[in-house]
């Protein structure tokens, strides 16, 4: 079966930034199952992907655009330390990241990774960590399926037994 919109495809994957250094693999990992066509993935390799078989192998070097985006120095932040509750200050070290509400889109949120922190101030970047970085995909498309009517109805590839996410209902594979 070829990849295409609503398509479930499950792929193993080792991505390399320009230096050669491995920044996410499946390795050691179950593989990757997503709902094709409906943005789970970065958009290039979504693209790279379309009408491709299972068993087949693709290379791909994405430009940061079509891969986490351009580097926004604008979502690069600092937000007062007594903006977070007290026992919440200290797990908030460089590297660590947060769900906060996102300033502009009341309703949504935006993960925030902390860059740094000083005595008044904790410094924060809404950029994804690969933002603004050309990557190389390894992909090698291990199985492709047609998908659910539930699955294409909720947005997202289900687990092997129906739903791997707590909605209370248990109709599922009806296809």
């Amino acid at each position: 079966m070829t990849i295409g919109h609503d398509r479930v495809v499950t792929i193993r994957y080792e991505v390399t930034n320009t230096s050669g250094e491995v920044v996410d693999s499946s390795d050691g990992q179950e593989p990757l199952v997503y709902l094709h066509g409906h943005g789970e993935i970065v958009p290039g390799l979504e693209r790279a992907l379309d009408g491709r078989d299972a068993g087949e192998k693709v290379a791909v070097t994405l430009a940061p655009a079509d891969a986490y985006g351009e580097y926004d120095p604008e979502l690069d932040v600092g937000i007062p330390k007594d903006a977070f509750p007290e026992e919440a200050r200290e797990r908030l070290v460089p590297g660590s990241a947060f769900v906060a509400e996102h300033p502009e889109h009341p309703g949504e949120e935006m993960l925030l990774r902390v860059l740094r922190t000083d005595d008044d101030t904790i410094w924060v970047s809404g950029n994804h960590p690969l933002a603004g970085e050309a990557l190389s995909f390894a992909v090698d498309v291990v199985e492709v399926r047609e998908a659910t009517i539930a699955e294409v109805e909720h947005g997202h590839a289900h687990g092997p037994h129906g739903h791997d996410h707590d909605h209370g209902d248990e109709e599922d594979d009806e296809s």
